[in-house]
């Protein structure tokens, strides 16, 4: 009688794990534990055999390379990144007059085709910038050299780029700024070395369209001079500036002037006292961001 009954049970009860819902079905999930342990071993042996077998033929081959060989097919050797030699858009990625050469490597900015009018080449080794490098590219509209070893930019380099608008040199080794095209909108200069004296007097004063300055992280000693009435963001946070003047963003000759344009002024991080001038923001909207206390 025990045995009837187990049998209707089974004959009951299996139909119902069968018409379980898809979803839980696919939930499921069965692990074959060792295995990753085995396949080491595996791989281990083959590797250890493999490498006799070249030592035997007199070849040398190093051990990263003849695993990659034996492991991924998908990798393949490709031409060394360095090799400034190859088309550029061989070496890089062209498209629609955008050339995007990031994380690449290159030491140096490379030939462009002469429609350029976007170039991004950040996180690579170029360490200078020739007048040579944009000589011919005069409908470059931005460029981005973010996260390079810039240290040198030859006087004259941008000086062809009448059209070029947007311009980041951050996250350099730059000590001195160099003569910016006059229609830029957006300059970015953060993350140098860059001290006051690396500045000219009247380097910002004839970009009559520069709306966005970024010079934070730097060695500033104090606010450059002449800024243009465009400026609407201006971040100076951690630098060394100490002092600044009535001057400085206002007009003390002209009590009534303010300055209609002007959003944003980082100076946190700097070793000044903001509340110690006063009348420096009097044509300000709103007052920097710093230490006031």
């Amino acid at each position: 009688m025990k045995t009837l009954q187990t049998t209707i049970f089974l004959f009951l009860f299996v139909p119902l794990v069968n018409s379980a819902p898809p979803i839980q079905q696919e939930s499921l999930q069965f692990y074959e534990y060792d295995t990753d342990v085995t396949m080491g071993n595996l791989i281990q042996q083959d590797y250890e055999m493999q490498s006799k077998d070249i030592r035997k033929d007199g070849t040398n081959v190093s051990l990263d390379t003849s695993l990659r060989l034996q492991g991924d097919d998908s990798e393949r050797n490709v031409p060394p990144t360095k090799d400034t030699n190859l088309p550029t858009c061989l070496l890089c990625v062209c498209l629609s007059g955008s050339v995007y050469c990031e994380e690449i490597d290159i030491e140096a900015v490379p030939p462009l085709p002469k429609e350029t009018a976007y170039l991004y080449a950040r996180f690579n080794k170029i360490k200078r910038i020739a007048v040579s490098d944009f000589a011919d590219i005069t409908t470059l509209r931005r460029i981005d050299f973010s996260g390079n070893r810039i240290e040198e930019i030859e006087d004259g380099a941008f000086s062809k780029l009448l059209l070029l608008e947007e311009l980041s040199l951050a996250e350099n080794r730059l000590v001195k700024l160099p003569v910016l095209p006059p229609k830029l909108t957006t300059f970015n200069a953060n993350q140098n070395r860059i001290k006051s004296r690396g500045i000219k007097a009247n380097a910002f004063k004839k970009l009559t369209n520069l709306a966005y300055l970024y010079l934070g992280h730097n060695a500033l000693e104090s606010v450059p001079l002449n800024l243009p009435e465009s400026l609407r963001i201006l971040h100076l946070q951690y630098n060394n500036i100490t002092s600044i003047t009535d001057d400085t963003f206002c007009k003390s000759n002209n009590t009534r002037y303010i300055r209609t344009r002007m959003d944003e002024i980082r100076m946190e991080g700097n070793p000044i006292l903001l509340a110690k001038h006063v009348n420096a923001f009097s044509c300000l909207r709103t007052l920097p961001v710093g230490t006031y206390y």
